[in-house]
């Protein structure tokens, strides 16, 4: 029998947002699902799940306080940290800081290192190593100033996106480009709301397909899950942005569906999951990741991005493809834990 651990699920919510989401649910939005769980209650889920496991686990928001932070560590002495933390002080490039905090305690923790998560969070660096070692992107250039779209020698339709964001920030319906007058404004606006370079790139038409992988030393790869666009209307673009994948109250959050595993062709389903397990070990993934790409109506494979530490929510992309290979939420949760207690003896 496997050994119970101590685990501090570690999280980032501070007042604000807290209020601000508590406010937002309590408004007669037409699209609201009030019945969905707060993020508080989220990581408590994911508690209640590794107590069922036979685990010590408990929750702790650090509100943008690492001194506290250690504080815990040193009080509670976890023999495992999960790893929840999405942003630092309203900045998603500091969330590598917290796993290097963590990496100098000495406390395993799950998920991908502080290197792991600063590359996969540079578009263009993740687009570039990728590339350069055969697997597909999509055609584009990265600018941080007004160009025409002549100069960038790409063609229409196009998408734009801010360089060094994660979770969909900045990528709206508007991103996509299907008209050359509207490229310019688009760009323009980017490039004042997100002060950082804007990777403009062709637009892969397609369906789109997540392949989570995981696992340590070696990864695998579990069934794939697709978003299903085939009710999406006709004024929205079949992608997942920002709105779909978080803002409950818009209609594109209810019109992008994940279904798991996907209808494939035995081959593209082998190939898809051999190219997401490559560009995971490219990118230094060892413990659990999402990497998604779009797959053409010609049978093309091309990655969109290696998204380490994902959602593990129930519902999110990681989760679906978890349960299509028979592992029940605490079974996923317990097997990410252990994986990053494995890791402690062999380093």
């Amino acid at each position: 029998m496997e050994k119970s651990l101590k685990i501090l699920v570690l999280y980032n919510e501070t007042l604000d947002q807290v209020a601000e989401e508590h406010a937002k649910r309590q408004e007669n939005l037409p699209f609201m699902d009030k019945s969905l769980p707060t993020p508080d209650e989220e990581f408590e889920e994911i508690a209640l799940a590794l107590r069922s496991k036979g685990h010590t686990a408990q929750i702790y928001n650090i509100e943008d306080n690492l001194e506290t932070l250690i504080q815990k560590i040193e009080t509670f002495k976890p023999d495992v940290v999960f790893n929840l933390m999405e942003i630092f002080r309203f900045i998603p490039k500091l969330e590598s800081n917290v796993a290097g905090i963590l990496s100098l305690l000495k406390v395993p923790y799950t998920g991908a290192t502080p290197q792991v998560l600063r590359n996969c969070q540079d578009k263009v660096m993740v687009k570039r190593i990728l590339g350069n070692n055969g697997i597909k992107t999509a055609s584009f250039i990265v600018t941080q100033e007004l160009i025409s779209l002549k100069d960038t020698g790409l063609k229409l339709p196009l998408i734009l996106k801010p360089a060094y964001e994660d979770s969909s920030v900045g990528i709206e319906n508007a991103s996509v480009i299907r008209e050359e007058d509207k490229f310019i404004l688009r760009l323009e606006y980017m490039l004042k709301r997100f002060l950082q370079p804007i990777i403009i790139e062709e637009f892969i038409e397609g369906r789109e397909l997540n392949v989570a992988i995981f696992g340590y030393p070696k990864l695998h790869a579990l069934p794939i899950s697709e978003i299903d666009f085939s009710a999406m209307p006709p004024h929205l673009e079949n992608i997942v942005s920002y709105e779909a994948k978080w803002d409950e109250e818009h209609e594109a959050y209810h019109k992008s569906v994940g279904v798991c595993p996907a209808d494939l062709p035995k081959n593209i389903e082998k190939k898809a999951k051999q190219t997401a397990l490559n560009a995971g070990r490219l990118m230094g993934i060892n413990d659990y990741a999402r990497v998604d790409m779009r797959l053409t109506p010609q049978g093309e494979l091309y990655v969109l991005e290696v998204n380490p530490n994902p959602d593990l929510t129930e519902g999110a992309g990681f989760m679906r493809s978890a349960h299509a290979a028979d592992y029940s939420f605490a079974d996923a949760l317990d097997l990410i834990v252990r994986l990053a207690f494995r890791k402690k003896f062999h380093q």
